[in-house]
């Protein structure tokens, strides 16, 4: 299958005029992965304010960083992580960034231009909810994860993993290419310490059956436009993800021992 060769800046010579309203507004209509770019330039962006926090205030880098990390315990008091853990990484970290934004611009763009534009942010937050939701579900299992932090893209993209293989499936493509780079991102928990795999494993469930009903999903709505099937299920699929945290939230220690917010 040929996919059309995308050039970032194709017919403007800045980066200012890309984010023109004029060469966004040309580059929506046209399909190509405008979602995906400015996702990554608002990771990178918090990167680099984050990076020079911690070069030249540390304080404040911990403030700042500390302000959108989502931790379990803390999660239905700061419900603003759910969004804000998404756009964060390990300051001064550049393996980190560059891993996540490598991984978004391996599979992003493909998913953008086949969903469109809207139904690909969908699947993106539901995905990165649904990685915090992860976080909330491994908590039950685990004291210590109610006081993990958490932060990363990797929960919303491994749910564009889960879409990518139900949307190859579907139309026929070939995907063990895919299953490599996927194995290599599951198997990175292994390699490197301190990562959020629940994160990982909530964002591609909730990704995948996102994509699935999308694709699939009820009888009665597949003839409904993309639009419409994605409003539904989007909603469907965020009360889902609203209901797993307030039910495992009910075990949150901090509602019975307040103190332990003190040592988040």
């Amino acid at each position: 299958m040929a996919y059309q060769r995308f050039s970032l800046f194709p017919d403007s010579p800045s980066f200012k005029d890309f984010f023109s309203a004029r060469s966004m507004r040309y580059r929506w209509r046209n399909g190509d992965p405008v979602i995906t770019v400015t996702i990554m330039a608002i990771c990178v962006a918090v990167w680099i304010v984050e990076t020079l926090l911690k070069i030249v205030w540390p304080t404040g880098c911990n403030a700042f960083v500390g302000s959108g990390v989502f931790m379990p315990a803390l999660a239905t008091h700061r419900p603003w992580t759910f969004i804000t853990s998404m756009f964060l990484h390990q300051p001064a970290s550049l393996w980190h960034i560059l891993f996540n934004m490598l991984t978004l611009w391996c599979v992003g763009p493909v998913l953008e231009r086949m969903m469109g534009h809207l139904p690909y942010l969908a699947l993106y937050v539901l995905s990165g909810l649904g990685g915090s939701a992860g976080m909330m579900v491994w908590a039950l299992f685990s004291q210590d994860g109610w006081l993990t932090s958490a932060y990363g893209a990797s929960g919303a993209l491994f749910g564009l993993f889960a879409a990518i293989l139900v949307v190859y499936q579907r139309i026929g493509i070939d995907i063990r290419s895919m299953l490599i780079w996927m194995l290599i991102n599951f198997l990175m928990p292994i390699i490197t310490p301190n990562i959020a795999w629940q994160a990982h494993v909530g964002g591609f469930i909730i990704g995948g059956v996102f994509a699935w009903l999308l694709v699939s999903g009820l009888h009665a709505l597949r003839g409904k436009s993309l639009q419409q099937r994605t409003l539904m299920y989007g909603v469907i699929m965020l009360a889902v993800i609203i209901a797993i945290v307030v039910a495992c939230n009910m075990s949150n220690p901090l509602l019975t021992n307040p103190l332990l917010g003190m040592f988040s």
